[in-house]
């Protein structure tokens, strides 16, 4: 779906640099929220392990997707999406609306990361529903918030350590851990792990609820659907699905049915990805928010 959205013509009239910078978020004349009020550090800060670990586009486009494939496991959470989500209409909206909630919590201000969090508290009190075997869902149940925000984070933290320039400590890793928790319990969450041992514990303890249900079919035959663009943007595509796939536990292969062989995982996927995501921060760089907000902290 990241990707795929890039590539839906929504952007005419920019490069293919354009194009991903438009779609994850970074719509340079709204960059002045970003700079204001001077010397509030946000949520996190330049010293912060979030600063680092969400700046990295190449990373987080991989990260993204294998967290929606991984997501899409909980049929509670899937059941949500779909049907509430407008994710097949507007896949480009959908993408930006969640690209511009991680810049905000991540990059702004105090207020305007409490201003996300309120704005995405407001739409999940609207989100009801049943699975069709007459389970309710509430998108404002912790536990399904915790769920989302854990396979989140979590597959950006692989996707980093994995694609980036300079994988993480241990101690790094538990810092980010620490430090994002703080979204996910402003929006509700409760009991979220904060370092890498709980999360292993926490998603073993979840894999008995996690199953490929009909409406999980759907979403992921639309994530990995093949794009209509240029050949090289065509192939960019296919790389980020790969590597979200082998990104993916094991055990989440085999239940989506996306068996890929070890080796062909080994020796094709992860090299193309490590180039493509070179090949972003050469040629994307930096998100401006995080220039911005440098400025707004000096």
């Amino acid at each position: 779906m990241a990707v795929s959205s890039i590539q839906d013509g929504r952007s005419p009239g920019l490069g293919v640099e354009g194009r991903v910078r438009a779609t994850v978020g970074d719509r340079r004349p709204q960059l002045r929220r970003y700079r204001e009020p001077r010397g509030d550090a946000g949520w996190f800060g330049p010293a912060s392990v979030t600063w680092d670990v969400h700046a990295q586009l190449g990373p987080m486009l991989v990260g993204g997707l294998s967290a929606l494939l991984l997501q899409s496991l909980h049929p509670l959470v899937v059941q949500g999406v779909a049907d509430h989500s407008n994710y097949r209409e507007d896949p480009f909206g959908r993408l930006q609306r969640t690209a511009d909630f991680i810049a905000g919590t991540t990059y702004g201000s105090s207020e305007l990361a409490s201003a996300s969090v309120r704005r995405v508290r407001a739409i999940h009190s609207r989100v009801e529903g049943r699975t069709p075997d007459g389970r309710p869902y509430r998108a404002d149940d912790p536990a399904l918030l915790t769920y989302v925000h854990v396979t989140e984070v979590w597959s950006f933290l692989r996707g980093y350590q994995r694609y980036s320039n300079r994988p993480l400590l241990l101690s790094e890793k538990n810092q980010y851990l620490r430090e994002v928790a703080v979204v996910a319990l402003s929006l509700g969450a409760a009991d979220v792990p904060e370092t890498t041992e709980d999360v292993r514990a926490y998603l073993r303890h979840m894999r008995p609820e996690l199953r490929k249900s009909e409406a999980a079919g759907q979403v992921v035959a639309f994530l990995l659907k093949p794009v209509k663009r240029p050949a090289v943007e065509v192939a960019a595509h296919r790389v980020i699905t790969e590597a979200a796939i082998d990104l993916l536990p094991a055990f989440a292969r085999r239940e989506l049915g996306l068996f890929r062989p070890h080796g062909y995982r080994l020796a094709m996927v992860r090299p193309a990805a490590s180039v493509l995501s070179l090949t972003l921060r050469r040629r994307v760089g930096d998100p401006p928010m995080l220039a911005a907000s440098r400025e707004r902290c000096s």
